[in-house]
């Protein structure tokens, strides 16, 4: 009778759990002092048997069981909807490859205070989809220079920017924006002057002598974080064959929303050309499409039938630089 007490519910399951830890330890008791029972691993999936404050007793799937601190778990809600968050975006067109510059989480959604599962790790590669914004926990802006009376007072928010990313699992999330790194080539990368890449894309690829040249479309705006638009400039880079370096084929300013597709149409007698689409707000609010095609060197919007041209004034295209 004593025995059949003690094993009264050791095998009932409260809930089932998901290990957000790297690495963690299983103890053989809440103590101090313990015995290593075994090991649970980011993304494992466990059996909640029993708790104790900050601890929980947990059953692997290998049939191991033993004590975790509580911390290192999240639900079954969390990892739901981190699977509705993949399913949803698992089309969604990739704006760049980027590169995890530190080991990081990613969250169901953009806030450091969000509840996040996997983690990528420094090095690891991801591909970039969408950006959104978040206010930084306990952190407000500094004064503007030259402010008075209640615009000193007033206590504005720090706004970070965050990125919908797949990982090499294929795992979809959120992180924190600094984290990851644009792989922008070095030969487009060079002509930033001073702005922020926010994504990037191969329009098509030129011969030159024995060489094939990648043709770049490249998305760009204001080095901060917390912009009400994804970017505010795009510029086409060209390769001159004759002279063997990039030009600045073409350049607009608008108030830009991700994302950016590209594809290969055909333009009768200009035959199959690069063509690709830009998102921007207008004045009410509203998202509306501009296509372009580019016939190198010449970038030309391409109208809707039906569709009139609008004449606005653009900033002076850029000169040509040398690579």
């Amino acid at each position: 009778m004593f025995l059949a007490g003690c094993n009264r519910g050791r095998g009932r399951v409260l809930e089932v759990a998901y290990v957000s830890g790297v690495q963690v330890n299983l103890r053989d008791r809440v103590a101090v002092a313990y015995e290593k029972v075994g090991v649970v691993k980011n993304g494992d999936r466990v059996d909640v048997l029993d708790h104790d404050r900050r601890f929980v007793k947990v059953r692997t799937g290998t049939g191991a069981t033993g004590w975790m601190e509580q911390r290192y778990l999240v639900s079954q809600q969390v990892f739901d909807q981190l699977q509705r968050l993949t399913k949803e975006n698992q089309n969604d067109p990739v704006q760049g490859q980027g590169t995890a510059r530190n080991d990081t989480n990613l969250h169901v959604e953009p806030g450091r205070d969000t509840e996040h599962l996997y983690q990528i790790s420094l090095g690891e590669k991801v591909s970039m989809l969408k950006r959104g914004t978040a206010e930084k926990p306990g952190a407000v802006m500094a004064p503007r220079p030259g402010a008075k009376g209640n615009e000193k007072k007033e206590a504005l928010p720090v706004i970070e920017d965050w990125w919908l990313v797949r990982d090499s699992h294929d795992r979809v999330g959120w992180v924190l924006g600094r984290m990851v790194d644009l792989d922008v080539p070095l030969e487009v990368a060079q002509y930033a002057e001073g702005q922020r890449i926010v994504a990037f894309f191969v329009l098509n690829q030129v011969q030159d002598g024995d060489k094939k040249v990648s043709q770049y479309l490249t998305v760009v705006t204001d080095p901060k974080d917390g912009l009400p638009f994804d970017f505010n400039q795009i510029r086409v880079f060209t390769w001159n064959v004759k002279r063997h370096r990039y030009e600045t084929a073409y350049r607009e300013r608008m108030q830009g929303v991700l994302p950016v597709t590209v594809s290969q149409e055909n333009f009768d007698k200009e035959g199959v050309l690069p063509a690709f689409v830009i998102r921007i707000r207008d004045d009410n609010g509203n998202v509306i499409e501009r296509k372009y095609k580019l016939n190198t060197p010449i970038v030309r919007r391409v109208y809707a039938p039906g569709e009139q041209p609008v004449h606005v004034s653009l900033p002076k295209r850029a000169g040509r630089r040398k690579r």
